[in-house]
């Protein structure tokens, strides 16, 4: 299977299933002697874990990281740094009844046609689990660009959104709440309505916003390697996601030039950021800002036609713990992969100095 890999210098290649004996992963390009704080690593795991409130997957996973190379007293050696994450919490059997049906809107299908096999317990390799070894190297990630602030938060649920530019919000509340919203009374209303489609057996899809601030000027490559462009390509790769844009995004389209254009101050600076930070796809030291939006959860608590090996429409309902609304746990996601991206071009934009 390929695919397996992200990233230029700074790279990450993971491996594991939901419900194999552990899922792990190899970071490649970091450089060394960088002092690693190793529980920072660990908060980000736990801000992505599941059973971390009523509102999330029931599964109970301490996700501990052990690493195995790379690191020596402390930093960074520039060698590849191996890790491993065990799955103490498997439970295959709750996904037997799934050995010859395929979930609606999940990969089952796909995945054998393609393959010819496939992990039918907890999805495999599609499962969003893999995404824990994406937070590990965002972690390490953030840590080489340390002046750079990547602050991710859920800003909408169903028809639940923020009515505040970010500009007005406390990024220091967004872990104050399970839903991960910076603003309290519209987070108290996001987990009223989340807790409401669970007990209805259903899910409900959401947006995450995310706010890069202290961005140099000069990371990303103009034509095919643009920065919005692999900004893009890491959000879309995250389970679940069904678009992304950044900036004035698909609003820019109703405007005209004279509305949309960034005028320059003196400083170099912009008096208005409708250009989301990013001008030729080249970040121009403005606040890079873009918006995530993920579907609801594929595996519902209510009956169901699906398909089995057979060709037979047969019903299905799902089984076992999975989340009612998958954006409070995807927030340490969307900026694990935004620091990925950001460290990546960091590395290569040295390469001309």
């Amino acid at each position: 299977m390929a695919g397996n890999s992200f990233g230029t210098l700074f790279k990450l290649t993971s491996f594991g299933e939901s419900h194999g004996e552990a899922i792990g992963g190899i970071i490649e390009g970091c450089p060394p002697n960088i002092d690693l704080d190793l529980e920072a690593i660990q908060t980000e795991l736990s801000r992505r874990k599941p059973g971390q409130s009523a509102i999330v997957s029931q599964r109970k996973e301490a996700d501990q990281v052990q690493f195995l190379s790379g690191i020596f007293e402390g930093k960074t050696t520039g060698t590849p740094i191996g890790f491993i994450i065990a799955n103490e919490n498997q439970k295959p059997q709750d996904y037997n009844h799934l050995k010859n049906t395929y979930r609606p809107s999940h990969a089952d299908y796909v995945y054998e046609k393609k393959y010819g096999i496939r992990d039918y317990r907890g999805g495999g390799r599609s499962s969003a689990r893999e995404t824990a070894c994406r937070v590990v190297a965002g972690a390490i990630a953030k840590q080489i660009l340390p002046q750079i602030k990547i602050n991710a938060f859920v800003s909408s649920v169903g028809d639940i959104f923020i009515d505040k530019p970010y500009q007005e919000l406390d990024f220091s509340q967004t872990e104050s709440n399970a839903v991960r919203c910076p603003d309290a009374a519209t987070a108290n209303k996001m987990e009223a309505y989340i807790q409401e489609i669970r007990k209805q057996g259903d899910t409900i899809g959401g947006t995450v916003t995310c706010v890069i601030q202290n961005v140099p000027i000069g990371l990303g490559e103009p034509v095919f390697d643009k920065l919005h462009a692999q900004l893009g390509k890491a959000m879309l790769s995250i389970n679940a996601v069904k678009g992304f844009e950044y900036g004035s995004g698909f609003c820019g389209a109703r405007m005209k030039g004279s509305e949309h254009n960034d005028l320059h101050e003196s400083d170099g600076s912009t008096k208005t950021n409708l250009s989301g930070g990013i001008q030729g796809g080249i970040s121009n030291g403005m606040d890079i800002y873009f918006r995530v939006a993920f579907k609801p959860v594929a595996t519902i608590m209510q009956e169901q036609p699906t398909l089995d090996k057979d060709g037979n429409i047969l019903n299905t309902q799902g089984k076992g713990r999975h989340d009612p609304c998958v954006v409070p746990r995807a927030v340490p996601i969307v900026e694990a992969m935004a620091a990925m991206v950001l460290a990546d071009f960091y590395l290569l934009n040295k390469m001309y100095q």
